[in-house]
């Protein structure tokens, strides 16, 4: 399975974004799908998750900004990114893995989100 990442840009701080992970077949076998995020100059950092069965875990500092969620239909994974902060800019990237624990052994090609102040 592919993954390719899409939807960042430039926005105002404040503004919202969605962001999606479009994969080239079926996720259903994807026990977890996450997002990650780099900001320039530090390490990738991870923001959320969620399982096959929908359970989901977010990063503290975007708890209560953004929402992952996944379609199976779509083989598309979201990334709902509201009240955007300029700490918030970074490539985001998505990740899978056909199980439950592991390594991360799908990556998609990120995409940039600028967020200004």
């Amino acid at each position: 399975v592919q993954l390719q990442a899409s939807g960042g840009g430039l926005v105002q701080a404040g503004g919202s974004l969605r962001l999606s992970c479009a994969a080239s077949e079926s996720i259903a076998g994807l026990a977890v799908m996450a997002w990650y995020r780099q900001a320039p100059g530090k390490q990738r950092e991870f923001i959320a998750r969620i399982t096959s069965g929908g359970s989901i875990v977010y990063q503290n500092s975007v708890k209560d900004r953004f929402t992952i969620s996944r379609d199976n239909s779509k083989n598309t994974m979201y990334l709902q990114m509201n009240s955007l902060k300029p700490e918030d800019t970074a490539v985001y990237s998505c990740a899978a893995r056909p199980t439950i624990s592991g390594t991360w052994d799908r990556w998609g090609q990120g995409t940039l989100v600028t967020v200004s102040s």
